[in-house]
C-alpha cells in the first residue's frame, strides 16, 4: 500500500493543476475618452419564462424597441404581457457610455431578491454579460456574502461603439456571450459576418480560439435607421 505521503502529493498536484488550467474568460473592452454615446445591442438568453415587460424591466429599455429590433409582431393586444420562452435568444438594444475610459452601459438597475448572489446575478439572471465582480466594484460592496433584499445595484454591462462602422460600412455592436458549443466559425455564419472581422475586432490572433464565456464584440449589419423614442436603433433581422 503506497504511503499516505504519496497520496497527499497526487492529490496537492491535481489541485494545483485545476488551479493553472482554469480559464478566466476573456472580453472586448473598448477604450474611449469622449462623452458621446451610441445604441448598441446585447445579446442575451432568456433564463427562465418572462414577460416582454420584466424583460424589458431587466435591462431598463422599452419593450417596443425589443421587439422591433427583434422583429417581433407588435400588433397583439396587452402586448408588454406577451410571454417570453426560456432559452430563447434576443438582441436587446441598450445605449453604450463612455465611463471612466472605457465603453459601458451603466443604466440598468437590478433590485436584488431573497435567494441572489453577486454570482446567480451576474451568471444567471444576466447570463455572463457581466460579472460578479464587476457588480461588486460598480456597487462598492464590502462583503459579497451580503445582499440585502431589494438592494437597487448598479448592473455595468460591457458594449462597443466603435463609430458604428466596420470596413467602412455601418453596423451595430453586439456583445455576445461564447457558449461551449461555439467557434470563430460558428459564430461569423449565425451572424452573417465573416472570421475575419470578428478576430480583428476582438483583436485574436491567428492562433486565438474562444472560449466558454468570452464577450465578444459582434459587428451585425443594419438595413435601415430610424429614431426609437429617446435613441437610435439600427434595424437588424431576427437570427
Amino acid at each position: 500500500m503506497p504511503p499516505k505521503t504519496t497520496t497527499t502529493t497526487f492529490i496537492t498536484t491535481v489541485l494545483l493543476l485545476l488551479t493553472v488550467t482554469s480559464v478566466t474568460p476573456k472580453s472586448t473592452i473598448e477604450p474611449c475618452s469622449t462623452n458621446d454615446s451610441c445604441t448598441a445591442l446585447l445579446g442575451y438568453t432568456l433564463y427562465t419564462d418572462l414577460k416582454l415587460s420584466e424583460l424589458a424591466n431587466l435591462f431598463q429599455t422599452d419593450p417596443i424597441n425589443i421587439l422591433s429590433i427583434n422583429s417581433i409582431d407588435v400588433s397583439q393586444s396587452d402586448v408588454v404581457s406577451h410571454i417570453l420562452p426560456s432559452q430563447l435568444f434576443l438582441k436587446i438594444p441598450i445605449t453604450c457610455s463612455c465611463v471612466d475610459g472605457i465603453r459601458k452601459s451603466v443604466s440598468t438597475r437590478y433590485k436584488t431578491r431573497r435567494s441572489d448572489t453577486l454570482s446567480s446575478i451576474a451568471d444567471v439572471v444576466y447570463g455572463g454579460l457581466v460579472s460578479a465582480d464587476q457588480i461588486k466594484e460598480a456597487n462598492e460592496i464590502d462583503d459579497p456574502n451580503v445582499l440585502d433584499v431589494g438592494m437597487s445595484l448598479v448592473v455595468p454591462l460591457q458594449c462597443a461603439c466603435f463609430n458604428g462602422t466596420d470596413n467602412n460600412m455601418p453596423v451595430v455592436y453586439m456583445a455576445y456571450v461564447v457558449r461551449p458549443v461555439d467557434t470563430l466559425a460558428g459564430i461569423a455564419v449565425r451572424f452573417k459576418t465573416t472570421v475575419t472581422d470578428v478576430m480583428v475586432v476582438n483583436g485574436l490572433g491567428g492562433g486565438d480560439d474562444v472560449e466558454d464565456g468570452d464577450i465578444l464584440a459582434i459587428p451585425l449589419s443594419g438595413n435601415c435607421l430610424w429614431k426609437l423614442k429617446v435613441f437610435l436603433c439600427v434595424c437588424v433581422k431576427l437570427i
